[in-house]
């Protein structure tokens, strides 16, 4: 299975590595999709570690990935929604039924694209509003799966987040091939 992980800079640094060391352990290989190509992480307010992404943004295509990671961090996902290719990107990914795991403010971006609608979802609750502004769900729990769609609020439900997703991808996998 491969993954993209679409951040821009300044993401929540455990909100991406926690997850895709999980989904590495678990056979998967992830991709840090960014439009830049040198990012640093965030631990809450304070900068992190650098990045180098795997693959330009402009060069990322949602036929060469099997599921979608959307860490957060207030700065990442603020600056990827407006972006017109991460939106395309992820338009993209919805339209090819692949799974999505979305943690914190990763999910502004399918607040953005009209993608959240009749969707059950959580977040970081800050968020609470935008989504049920644009036609969501919003509950408040340390993991919520809706079809093919996982979601978490924050960096200590990453367990359980790593948890649901990789049972996600894995039957989303397994469903792909019985279809093939």
């Amino acid at each position: 299975m491969r993954i993209a992980a679409l951040v821009t800079d300044r993401f929540e640094q455990v909100e991406l590595t926690g997850p895709k060391s999980a989904f590495e352990a678990a056979g998967a290989k992830v991709d840090i999709v960014s439009p830049q190509k040198k990012l640093t992480g965030m631990k809450h307010h304070t900068p992190g570690d650098s990045f180098v992404a795997d693959v330009d943004l402009k060069d990322a295509r949602a036929d060469n990935y099997d599921a979608l990671l959307l860490p957060g961090g207030v700065a990442n996902g603020d600056s990827l929604r407006i972006i017109p290719e991460a939106q395309a990107f992820v338009r993209e990914i919805v339209a090819g039924e692949k799974p999505i795991a979305v943690i914190c403010h990763g999910g502004w971006i399918l607040i953005s694209t009209g993608l959240a609608r009749n969707r059950t979802l959580t977040s970081w609750p800050t968020l609470q509003d935008d989504y049920l502004n644009a036609g969501a769900h919003w509950v408040d729990q340390e993991v919520v799966v809706d079809g093919n769609w996982v979601s978490s609020r924050k960096p200590d439900d990453i367990p359980a987040f790593n948890r649901a997703a990789i049972e996600v991808f894995a039957n989303s996998r397994a469903h792909g091939r019985q279809a093939a």
